[in-house]
């Protein structure tokens, strides 16, 4: 299973973790944002997962990004294309500048095909999310 969570992160272009049944990639935009004037980096993760593979190779995918604004309809256009639900899109914080909006997203499927749609989406942000390791 690490191995399989170790390509799940490749396909991303971040360094995965498993730990507890659950494989996790965890990003940040490159984005300038402040929150009441002052600077933050804490603010715009991109978070992708997946648990329960079962035995036909199907898992519990979900992520959360941190888009911009405008990055909205391309990016949600392309995740809905592909197949999968955007469960959220909502913000996080008031007094933030640019604004910045979280979309979930959802499926189950075989978690290398869900990594690979999300990584074309990737493709629609003006800044392919970072690893934090």
């Amino acid at each position: 299973m690490k191995n399989y969570c170790e390509r799940f992160g490749e396909i991303l272009n971040g360094k995965s973790s498993f730990h507890e049944g659950v494989c996790s990639v965890s990003f940040k935009r490159r984005i300038n944002v402040f929150v009441q004037g002052r600077p933050s980096t804490n603010v715009v993760p991109a978070g992708v997962s997946f648990e329960g593979l079962d035995k036909n190779g199907n898992a519990l995918n979900l992520a959360e990004i941190a888009v911009l604004q405008e990055e909205i309809p391309p990016f949600l256009q392309s995740i809905t294309q592909q197949g999968l639900t955007v469960s959220a899109l909502h913000n996080h914080w008031i007094f933030m500048s640019p604004i910045i909006m979280y979309v979930h997203i959802q499926s189950v499927e075989p978690p290398l095909n869900f990594a690979s749609k999300l990584a074309r989406s990737f493709s629609y942000l003006t800044s392919y999310p970072v690893s934090e390791k």
